[in-house]
C-alpha cells in the first residue's frame, strides 16, 4: 500500500468515525423534537464525504455509520436499523443524483433531508403493515428543509475551508 492510498484509508476511517460519533451524540444527548424530527448531524459527514472523496466513499461512510452506530447502542438489526438504513439507502442515492447534476451543497442538502424522511416513512409502513403510519410524512418533511437547510450550511463552511482529497 503506497502513501497515497494509505492516506486514503486514514480520511476515510476519520469521516467514518466522524459519522458515527455525530449520530451517537445526536440520538443520545440530543434526541429528536416534535414527531421524530432530527437534526442529522452525520448527514453533514455524507455531504462533506462525496464531495471530498467521491461517491463511493460516501456509500461506504453511510453503511458504516448506520451499522456501526446501532451496533453500538445495541439495535443491530431491529427495527431502528432497517428504518435508519431506509432513510440512509434514499438520501444517498439522492445525494449521488444531485452530486452528478452539480447542484449545490444546500440544495442536496435540503433534498437528502426529503429524501431520507421519505425513506424512513417507507421502511416504517412496510415494517409495520401499517399504511396509515404515512401520515406522518408531512410532518418530517415540513421538518427536513430548515433541518437540511441547516446541515446545508455547516458542510457548506467546512467545504470552503478544506480542499478536495480526490486528487490527493
Amino acid at each position: 500500500m503506497n502513501v497515497s492510498k494509505t492516506k486514503h484509508f486514514v480520511y476515510l476511517a476519520m469521516l467514518c468515525a466522524m459519522a458515527i460519533t455525530l449520530s451517537l451524540i445526536e440520538s443520545i444527548y440530543i434526541g429528536s423534537f416534535m414527531y421524530g424530527i432530527r437534526i442529522g448531524l452525520a448527514n453533514i459527514i455524507a455531504l462533506i464525504t462525496i464531495h471530498m472523496m467521491g461517491i463511493r466513499e460516501m456509500v461506504i461512510v453511510n453503511i458504516m455509520r448506520v451499522v456501526i452506530s446501532t451496533l453500538m447502542r445495541g439495535l443491530i438489526f431491529g427495527s431502528t436499523f432497517w428504518i435508519s438504513l431506509g432513510g440512509v439507502a434514499l438520501s444517498s442515492i439522492v445525494l449521488i443524483i444531485t452530486y452528478r447534476l452539480h447542484s449545490s451543497v444546500m440544495f442536496s442538502s435540503v433534498l437528502c433531508a426529503i429524501a431520507h424522511s421519505v425513506g424512513q416513512v417507507i421502511v416504517v409502513v412496510m415494517f409495520y403493515m401499517q399504511p396509515a403510519f404515512a401520515a406522518i410524512l408531512p410532518y418530517l418533511l415540513v421538518g427536513s428543509v430548515p433541518m437540511g437547510i441547516m446541515t446545508g450550511i455547516v458542510a457548506q463552511l467546512v467545504l470552503s475551508r478544506i480542499g478536495s482529497l480526490q486528487n490527493n
